[in-house]
């Protein structure tokens, strides 16, 4: 299977590319949303691919962000989507708003995409809602979890201690969503000081 295509950007026009690798190009499908970001023709290009093989063909959809491909696959899992609708739903929407109206339930927002209709956009929602609501709790304890690992390792090196001992202290600690940096610092600095 084919993951990622790196190679310079021999062709492109809205729904499609042709990437040259070593002198084989390969003929790509991707949303608009992905075309109005390329580069020149002639640019080097990278692009995360998923490889489609039915019976009678085999077919390359690219996308410039691993997210934009992890939302096409979810897409693509929904009864009665393909990957050429899958694409034409990016097209048609930006990923983080189709993110936000399947967490919202807006039905009507995901009407007005071309080829959704009601029936679609109601079991796009069914499918797809608590996919997105997960998706969205796990950033979220993320970017906690990184921003008190940041927050708790600069206050322990202006202290004076090393970088590698406060990361290692503060990453043993801050295992529990719940850790809030008052008590982890508290904890660093009692197992530092040992």
């Amino acid at each position: 299977m084919i993951a990622k295509i790196s190679g310079i950007l021999a062709h492109k026009e809205p729904g499609e590319v042709i990437v040259d690798v070593g002198g084989v190009g390969y003929q790509i499908i991707i949303p608009l949303s992905v075309f109005y970001r390329l580069p020149e023709m002639g640019k080097g290009v990278s692009l995360h691919v998923h490889t489609h093989l039915r019976e009678d063909s085999l077919q390359l959809f690219g996308f410039l962000e691993p997210e934009e491909k992890r939302i096409f696959l979810l897409l693509n899992g929904v009864t009665g989507i393909g990957p050429k609708l899958a694409v034409n739903i990016l097209s048609g929407i930006p990923s983080e708003e189709l993110a936000r109206a399947l967490q919202a339930g807006d039905q009507m927002r995901l009407v007005a995409i071309p080829g959704v209709g009601k029936k679609l956009a109601e079991r796009m929602i069914v499918e797809l809602r608590d996919k997105f609501l997960a998706r969205l709790s796990e950033e979220k304890a993320q970017s906690h979890g990184s921003q008190l690992m940041v927050d708790a390792v600069s206050a322990l090196v202006n202290l004076g201690y090393r970088q590698g001992d406060a990361e290692k202290i503060v990453r043993e600690i801050a295992q529990s969503d719940q850790a809030k940096l008052p008590e982890v610092l508290k904890e660093a600095l009692r197992r530092l000081s040992h």
